[in-house]
């Protein structure tokens, strides 16, 4: 019996390719950790090869955010931003199929790729006395005092003076997927990654930096199939 034969059995559930968008939650991250972009392709009746790209903001987990007499929110301590720019390629195993139209689909998966971090810096508006503020970044033997920030800096600003850093990824994951229709993907990615760089990256001078993160997360994933 060929393959093809076996899809028609299935109900033409059986796919070859799938084009999948996500939003990230990690334990690195904010509210909102990043987004994902994933484009798999069959390799047989149950494992798939894909090539992925993540786009995620990496926090120091010492960060803490106040708020200022003016109602602004600011992280008192944190001089650098961390922009992840992760490509990958991985591979996928169906463990578990689900029934065309019906049940949940469950897969294992592993993805290893390089990283790009861009490092900008993270701006705060301070308030030098009661008539001058200046716009700077966070530097600890001039800014002191918390209660002297009145916020922090516009969006994107100081990304001119950013600087890069590169390093590595790996993950390892489970995806369940449960959509009802054939053509469309509805998933939920459940994982680990781990991230090095070749350097110490200084998001908060004043706590311990580190050039290896590890996370938790999860990725809602939506997209297409056929």
């Amino acid at each position: 019996m060929t393959l093809h034969a076996q899809r028609e059995d299935a109900g033409n559930y059986e796919y070859d390719r799938e084009v999948l968008f996500g939003i990230n939650k990690n334990t690195n991250g904010g509210l909102i950790g990043g987004f994902s972009f994933k484009m798999a392709q069959r390799l047989d009746d149950s494992q798939f090869q894909f090539f992925g790209l993540d786009l995620a903001n990496v926090k120091n987990p010492k960060e803490v955010r106040y708020n200022t007499i003016l109602g602004n929110s600011f992280i008192f301590g944190k001089s650098n931003y961390l922009y992840s720019i992760r490509p990958y390629y991985g591979r996928e195993l169906i463990v578990f199929k689900k029934a065309p139209q019906q049940g949940v689909q469950v897969s294992v998966l592993g993805a290893v790729g390089p990283t790009v971090g861009v490092v900008a810096p993270y701006i705060i508006e301070y308030a030098v006395n009661r008539l001058e503020t200046v716009r700077e970044q966070y530097n600890p033997e001039v800014h002191q005092s918390r209660f002297n920030v009145l916020g922090p800096g516009r969006i994107f600003e100081g990304i001119g003076q950013s600087e890069f850093a590169f390093g590595g990824n790996a993950k390892a994951a489970l995806f369940f997927e449960f959509g009802v229709f054939r053509t469309n993907v509805t998933g939920l990615e459940l994982g680990y990654q781990l991230e090095g760089f070749t350097r110490e990256i200084p998001l908060m001078p004043t706590v311990e930096n580190r050039q290896l993160f590890q996370s938790v997360y999860f990725t809602f994933f939506y997209g297409f199939r056929k």
